[in-house]
């Protein structure tokens, strides 16, 4: 089993990627910015380090990341500032990479959003813009590293359960995914090292089971 390290451990998405990760075995760590939140990642049995990664520098975050085997990065500012989007999900992203680079770990898992890249289409006048510009410069950053890199990009978030089941592929077009679902991408990707390195995997709720996605068996 891995050594797993999630940024950004308090977000919706980890708190629930979290408890599959170590019902699977793995040593999970979810960083969290702030101290009230430890407990919560304790409850779902992964072990809680406190560090505010928009202000941690790429030494720190080496430090943080030393000794994992893989690291998720599911961490945002969570809109309404761009200069905070930037910060977090631009900036501090980036160094996390060169911070897993420099502590000689492999892995990587960035989740992202359905429709980042250079053609992403948000106009600038769009209060979603620094986002789309932002991730879509962390994902072009991650792709030129050489990490064993995945790059997941779920389409509107929702609250539903998981259902297990997702579409991707060619011809899918950005809809809605339960959070809960993407956890359990997170969980197969985390499994499956050996089909998943080096892939954007882009997704919606659908009707393929999670695993022959993520496998494409």
């Amino acid at each position: 089993m891995s050594r797993v390290l999630i940024i950004g451990g308090h977000g919706k998405v980890a708190l629930l990627a979290a408890p599959l990760l170590v019902a699977d075995g793995h040593d999970v760590t979810s960083v969290v910015r702030n101290p009230d939140h430890v407990a919560d990642i304790e409850a779902t049995g992964a072990t809680a380090a406190v560090l505010d990664i928009e202000s941690a520098t790429t030494e720190q975050l080496t430090g943080l990341v030393r000794g994992s085997d893989l690291v998720v990065w599911s961490a945002g500012a969570g809109g309404g500032n761009p200069t905070r989007t930037y910060a977090v999900d631009r900036d501090a992203a980036i160094r996390s990479m060169e911070a897993t680079a420099a502590a000689e770990v492999a892995r990587y898992v960035m989740v992202s959003y359905f429709g980042a890249g250079p053609d992403h289409g948000v106009p600038q006048d769009n209060p979603f813009y620094a986002y789309a510009d932002a991730k879509t410069a962390a994902d072009a950053h991650l792709a030129g590293t050489d990490l064993a890199w995945t790059i997941l990009r779920p389409s509107a978030l929702t609250l539903d359960t998981a259902t297990g089941h997702i579409e991707a592929g060619d011809g899918v077009t950005a809809g809605r995914v339960s959070r809960d679902n993407v956890a359990h991408v997170i969980r197969s990707v985390v499994a499956h090292p050996e089909v998943t390195s080096r892939r954007v995997i882009a997704f919606n709720d659908g009707p393929h089971p999670i695993d022959e996605i993520v496998t494409g068996a």
